[in-house]
């Protein structure tokens, strides 16, 4: 299953210390770790993250599935942080704070206040 190797690859770069415009096991900033993750899962995404975000289907908020795109307003107004989704309320990203790929809590008040919406994008 697709969203089973996006899952997969996602939780293998955990570590993977954040680069501003990165998008390599060098470093990687949000969007370029979906793109480089949905790559390797057979699935071309857009590089920046309000283009992630113009994708797919919109689901609901608790309803997300694992390798659904789960998108943050957090820097800037709309879409501005992205992070996959793994099961239940965990989502992996590559936030700028304390520098590396990393799961977190849907449920964390500071991403469950900022949560713009989910998409799930069809993977090949």
């Amino acid at each position: 299953m697709a969203a089973d190797r996006v899952v997969r690859a996602a939780l293998e770069l955990r570590g993977t210390p954040y680069r501003n415009g990165g998008s390599d096991p060098r470093g990687f900033d949000c969007s370029g770790f979906t793109q480089y993750v949905f790559n390797h899962a057979g699935t071309a995404l857009p590089r920046e993250t309000r283009e992630q975000f113009r994708l797919g289907t919109i689901v609901p908020a608790g309803q997300q599935r694992p390798g659904d795109l789960i998108f943050f307003s957090t820097t800037a107004p709309g879409a501005s942080h992205v992070g996959i989704a793994l099961g239940g309320d965990a989502f992996i990203h590559a936030p700028s704070s304390r520098g590396v790929v990393r799961v977190e809590s849907l449920t964390l008040p500071y991403w469950s206040q900022r949560l713009l919406g989910i998409r799930r994008v069809e993977t090949d």
